[in-house]
């Protein structure tokens, strides 16, 4: 699983860093981005899942 953020899409409400500080991370504008290639590691995938349900922009996505 891989995990990807559409940056032009995120307004920084920054929720997906707020649950999954392990997978994103924010810019000096609150932008956030994906930490290393986006490779989700097993564990973090329901984390990774619930960033990208409580995205309101809709901002990430998710390739399996």
């Amino acid at each position: 699983m891989k995990v990807q953020v559409n940056r032009e899409q995120c307004q920084g409400h920054n929720r997906c860093y707020a649950i999954a500080p392990e997978l994103f991370d924010i810019d000096d504008y609150g932008t956030a981005f994906v930490i290393g290639d986006g490779t989700v590691p097993p564990e973090l995938q329901d984390k990774a899942r619930l960033a990208v349900d409580n995205c309101p922009e809709f901002a990430i996505e998710i390739d399996e």
